[in-house]
């Protein structure tokens, strides 16, 4: 395995409808986001894919049904939520706890998500490689991190950075 890929889940894998309410497994309509079924598709041949969600309401069995129905579930090794990690998304540590129940340096681990608060500083400040989901280039950000327009750049990106 080259390295651990944690993935945001809502607005970096799969479309978060606004107006939908609920727990997504339970929505009427689900979409997967553009290049999401490639890109995990690839990248999990051989890296250990994982999602790092803030979703609260969902249990890891709520998480795993919404990516079966857009079939990215056959490449996830695991869910990190609320419920098993007992902490909110958006601290740093939320993601030392994921790095200590992976039991793998911060270097090895990269996440991947559209917010810079909640996926990306925390993520910085834990030690951890990150990738910034960056549709608006209008927006500034001083922190060290890889920006990349949509999902098909981060196969390209991983591969070639070697992290």
């Amino acid at each position: 395995m080259d390295q651990i890929i944690l993935f945001d889940w809502g607005g970096t894998l799969m479309v978060d409808f606004p107006e939908s309410k609920g727990k997504m497994c339970d929505w009427e309509y689900v979409e997967a986001v553009d290049g999401a079924f490639d890109t995990l598709s690839q990248l999990s041949i051989s890296n250990k894919i994982y999602i790092a969600t803030n979703a609260e309401d969902s249990s890891v069995n709520d998480i795993a049904k919404a990516f079966e129905r857009v079939n990215l579930d056959r490449f996830i090794d695991g869910y990190f939520c609320f419920e098993n990690l007992g902490i909110r998304k958006g601290t740093r540590e939320f993601i030392d706890r994921i790095v200590r129940k992976l039991d793998v340096p911060a270097h090895k681990v990269t996440m991947v998500g559209d917010s810079l608060e909640n996926d990306i500083l925390p993520a910085i400040e834990a030690g951890l490689n990150t990738y910034w989901l960056y549709p608006a280039k209008d927006r500034d950000c001083s922190v060290k991190t890889r920006k990349v327009n949509n999902l098909h750049e981060i196969v390209t990106c991983i591969s070639s950075d070697q992290i």
